[in-house]
């Protein structure tokens, strides 16, 4: 039955959409929400931590991510090829959720425990990663390329939200409920989020199936642990997406080191810090949002996926050059807040797009290694070369210029996988 709510009139008149669909947005949007806030509430206290075990040692801990998340890879296959494709998300979400009691437990007793603090910076970067993931493997599951385009930045929307009452949640809560109180309400947005995607598989279970790849979400999807490994190796456009996410991972890692090291020098003080990484987080999710709701959409529907996977990389080869010849915090945070912000509100969204013209396998599997494996692997290459070159230089501006130059290729990627996208999406509705 077609919804007559406000909510479903009033996404219907900003969106385009069909009142029909509007159940499924809310969804999408609660999903995003849930899973945002949760991390987000927990995400400052993570880059404290990095900051504090000393800047020289971060690509230590991203090694360490990288390792975690290679171990991770053969198990997540696993229950991928045994288990209901429509669950593959309630699982793994409950999994996390009961990490996230463990870490309770382990925060009430020992506190201050070095050990601890740095086992939760790599637990909390895999599982950011991986949970994101797969939130984006249901609404690429869900919805057809043609409801990507209009659909998936609004949703996404959720996730800005979350990444501002997240970082207020644990401002305000962390005081009476100490870190082991902000895990156990973190573990229950999980909880929640499992019932929103559940809620967005039964309602494309009423609308049919999208194509001749949409196979029946009660199976499993079978194979072996490490297929998502060899169907990227095998496809020539699940390695472009491999490359994409690969440069996208070193220029974040490039501003992640040059964050940890301007923060370093301009707030000594961890509380200061602290509050320095909350107010950049609040002021790149209010411009995410706003650019998701009313802006992305409509660029992806009119001037097609390309252009969301190409402008950010290229403002970011000008924000290097800037940072290069004026690395001071006021500049570095122009570019860092545009950087996650185009991220957010454009490159993500546009990135997602690319895998509602695969199957259903590769939107698990494929995706899940190319978003964990592919970019932690990344991060831990770019992290230990952004290590070299400061020691070699003694200067971050050479690391800036080369980042310009990965930023640049890093956009020719995004251009041809917009094309190549458009190609096979045209393949599917049979409009080529």
């Amino acid at each position: 039955m077609t919804t007559t709510s406000p909510f479903a009139r009033l996404v219907t008149r900003l969106f385009g959409t069909d009142t029909n669909e509007a159940p499924a947005v809310g969804a999408g949007l609660l999903l995003f929400f849930l899973v945002f806030t949760g991390y987000f509430m927990l995400r400052p206290v993570r880059e404290t931590m990095g900051v504090a075990g000393g800047i020289d040692n971060l690509h230590w801990l991203f090694t360490g991510t990288f390792v975690a998340t290679l171990a991770t890879l053969p198990l997540f296959g696993w229950l991928a090829s045994k288990v209901a494709r429509r669950t593959i998300l309630a699982w793994t979400f409950g999994f996390f959720a009961m990490n996230m009691l463990v870490f309770a437990a382990c925060f009430a007793i020992k506190p201050d425990d070095l050990a601890v603090a740095r086992t939760f910076y790599i637990w909390i970067s895999v599982f950011n990663m991986l949970t994101i993931s797969l939130a984006w493997s249901t609404l690429a599951d869900v919805f057809a390329p043609g409801q990507a385009k209009r659909l998936f930045a609004l949703m996404a929307g959720g996730a800005s939200a979350g990444g501002l009452v997240g970082p207020i949640l644990g401002t305000a809560l962390v005081a009476p409920l100490g870190h082991a109180g902000l895990m156990v309400l973190s573990a229950a947005t999980l909880v929640g989020a499992i019932g929103a995607a559940a809620y967005m598989h039964r309602w494309r279970d009423r609308q049919g199936a999208i194509s001749a790849h949409d196979a029946d979400r009660a199976r499993p999807l079978g194979g072996n642990p490490f297929a998502g490994a060899t169907a990227v190796l095998k496809s020539p456009y699940l390695l472009g997406i491999g490359a994409f996410v690969l440069l996208l991972a070193t220029a974040n890692t490039f501003l992640y080191f040059e964050q940890a090291r301007l923060v370093a020098e301009n707030f000594p003080d961890k509380t200061k810090q602290t509050q320095v990484f909350g107010l950049i987080d609040t002021v790149v999710q209010t411009l995410a949002i706003l650019t998701q709701v009313f802006f992305t959409g409509r660029i992806a529907q009119r001037l097609g996926v390309g252009v969301l996977l190409v402008a950010v990389p290229l403002v970011i080869a000008a924000g290097f050059l800037w940072l290069a010849f004026a690395p001071v915090f006021a500049v570095f945070v122009v570019v860092m807040v545009v950087r996650r912000a185009g991220e957010y509100a454009l490159v993500r969204p546009g990135r997602e797009m690319l895998y509602t013209v695969v199957s259903a396998e590769q939107k698990y599997k494929a995706k899940n290694f190319i978003d964990t494996v592919v970019y932690r692997g990344g991060d831990a290459v770019s992290g230990w070369a952004k290590r070299g070159l400061d020691l070699l230089a003694d200067h971050p501006a050479l690391a800036m210029v080369i980042g310009s130059v990965l930023a640049l290729v890093w956009a020719v990627t995004g251009g041809w996988l917009g094309r190549a996208q458009k190609q096979r999406e045209a393949e599917i509705t049979g409009t080529g």
